[in-house]
């Protein structure tokens, strides 16, 4: 006698997907696989990772004079893996767009060519973000633990790989690439933010920065900061505008501390220092310091700037 009623319980299921799908008007594929893999992209990049950084996130065993070898096998294995998830968000695309699929495959070719390409580019940007961290932490007693050990290095791995696949127009591969970091590290990153080369996060837990945030050079952030939005703009039946510039502009050379939440499209000029806790919604002069100053007679807190002389 079976202790669990599971063939109702598939029916049940059953039902409930065909409900969902006739509601969002959608009809099965034929075939495998309609949607990208978490999974499969989580081995693609372990796989760019190595590639990228092969004696230091590459496998146990690798010894110096098998580097290329490895970084070529690896490369070709990850490509490929990540040409399949391409075709798979490419095709998804276009039965959204047109109800049928599309020959994507030259599109798919091209856009994975585009990455693989640009991962030397990416390299240097990398490590540009490791030697800000390493440069940044008096308690880093080295690049390599850095790159080892860094929750904001392995966020911002991750982002420099989903921005170009953002870029080539793969949002949800970006996001899925993004969000394997967020589950890993707290840090949400989304793959449309613009970062300069020389970011360091540091501790990094909590760290949000949203989809159209610009963050110049050699801009360092601590844990619980967030580049958000401050209001969504909304059509009279309240469906949000989608795409528009919402996130801080961030130039090069900020410093911002524990805690601090930077709302809106409001620019922090270069050099500012914007301290812990402090709630911003305008802009930053170049230079400013900006503190949490407290009320001591009621409590609040306002925000107070201290531009830094000429």
């Amino acid at each position: 006698m079976a202790i669990f009623d599971t063939p109702e319980i598939v029916a049940s299921l059953r039902a409930v997907r065909q409900q969902w799908r006739e509601s969002q008007k959608r009809a099965l594929e034929p075939g495998g696989r309609e949607f990208p893999s978490r999974e499969a992209l989580n081995h693609i990049v372990e796989n760019l990772k190595g590639a990228l950084f092969p004696l230091r996130l590459g496998p146990p065993d690798l010894y110096p004079e098998g580097e290329d070898f490895y970084v070529g096998t690896t490369l070709e294995t990850a490509l490929h893996g990540l040409l399949d998830q391409v075709r798979l968000e490419l095709k998804y695309v276009a039965r959204q767009q047109t109800g049928q699929d599309a020959d994507v495959e030259a599109q798919a070719l091209q856009v994975t060519r585009a990455l693989a390409t640009e991962l030397p580019r990416i390299r240097t940007l990398l490590d540009s973000d490791v030697l800000a961290a390493y440069q940044g932490d008096p308690a880093a007693r080295s690049v390599d633990e850095v790159l080892l050990c860094y929750p904001g290095v392995l966020a911002i791995i991750h982002h420099r790989l989903a921005h170009k696949l953002y870029l080539l127009g793969l949002p949800l591969l970006a996001r899925i690439i993004a969000e394997l970091s967020h589950s890993q590290t707290g840090i949400d990153i989304h793959p449309g933010a613009h970062i300069g080369p020389g970011f360091f996060i540091d501790h990094g837990t909590g760290v949000v920065i949203g989809e159209t945030a610009v963050i110049g050079q050699r801009v360092r952030l601590y844990q619980a900061v967030t580049l958000g939005a401050k209001r969504f703009s909304a059509d009279s039946d309240g469906t949000l505008h989608k795409g528009l510039a919402r996130h801080p502009i961030v130039e090069d050379d900020v410093v911002i501390y524990a805690g601090a939440t930077v709302l809106g499209r409001i620019t922090i000029g270069k050099g500012a220092t914007i301290g812990g806790n402090v709630w911003l919604t305008h802009s930053v002069a170049p230079g400013s310091h900006i503190t949490q100053a407290l009320h001591q007679h009621d409590g609040r807190h306002d925000t107070h700037a201290e531009p830094v002389a000429a």
